[in-house]
């Protein structure tokens, strides 16, 4: 058990950071957290201070802006590859262990059923390109390290597909909602144990992990789900990814094979409509 060691969280103040901050501490970790703005992480010299300092490096900062990516191309690549590079040179340097976290969006979406950790890569957009490029680097600097891509995801800290169907529903206009994307709504309270499971054990785990809440639904399945469960009448309506063009494209399928990081959970992974639900009694 490596509860007793020290964790530096990178992003430690998003949406996943957030919830990691809370299992972390519950499993026993000394943290350090590092976020905007006093932590700039395209600055070798702050990560080299978080790489130092601690024994584990989560990295949840990204550029995660799918749409402005597209127009803002060296801001993604800084943050989601060029800085992964370093924190895994550094990391390699020091004799740390990186855990970094990652995207469906690697993936275009085309196959037809769940991906797992061997299928090829091949993103649609520039954020997607970068996330993976930020994966490639990091494998190449020879670090101690596993990446854990996620997909979906939902919490207390940031704006999400959740907040967003209820600020709209709260609007009293119809709503129209995508039905032939499907993946699996995840709450980052889930990623946040899943993370702390793998830290857990001994010997670290390296490599490759998709993590995802069990089952798959489509975004407009999973907004009915929303206003269901809220009681709330919303006039929704489906429609198609390409009824509304957008700079950046979306995989259709972002279905997780979750197969090889259960092994390191104590229990099976939670069919994604009882996390939601819970997180939904809560806000």
């Amino acid at each position: 058990m490596n509860g007793n060691q020290r964790m530096a969280i990178l992003g430690g103040r998003g949406m996943l950071g957030s919830d990691l901050q809370e299992a972390a501490r519950r499993a026993g970790f000394t943290l350090g957290i590092f976020d905007l703005p006093e932590f700039d992480i395209t600055d070798e010299r702050q990560i080299r201070a978080a790489v130092v300092g601690y024994d584990l490096i989560v990295n949840c900062a990204a550029y995660t802006n799918v749409d402005g990516a597209e127009t803002h191309a060296d801001a993604a690549y800084a943050v989601n590859a060029a800085a992964v590079e370093t924190l895994g040179r550094l990391a390699a340097e020091a004799d740390k262990y990186v855990l970094h976290v990652s995207t469906d969006f690697v993936f275009d979406g085309r196959k037809e059923s769940p991906y797992d950790e061997t299928d090829d890569p091949n993103p649609l957009g520039i954020y997607g390109r970068t996330k993976l490029q930020g994966e490639q680097l990091l494998a190449q600097t020879g670090s101690r390290h596993c990446i854990i891509r996620i997909q979906w995801t939902y919490g207390k800290a940031g704006n999400n597909f959740v907040t967003k169907m209820l600020q709209l529903a709260h609007s009293g206009k119809p709503l129209k909602v995508i039905e032939d994307q499907v993946g699996s709504p995840t709450a980052t309270s889930q990623v946040a144990s899943a993370i702390c499971r793998l830290l857990a054990a001994d010997p670290l785990p390296e490599g490759l992990f998709h993590y995802a809440a069990a089952g798959y639904v489509s975004r407009y399945d999973q907004a009915r789900f929303i206003f269901d469960t809220l009681d709330l009448k919303v006039d929704l309506a489906p429609c198609k990814t390409s009824d509304y063009p957008a700079p950046a494209q979306r995989p259709l399928n972002s279905r997780f094979d979750c197969g090889r990081i259960q092994r390191y959970l104590k229990k099976p992974i939670r069919p994604w409509q009882e996390p939601l639900k819970e997180f939904l009694e809560t806000i």
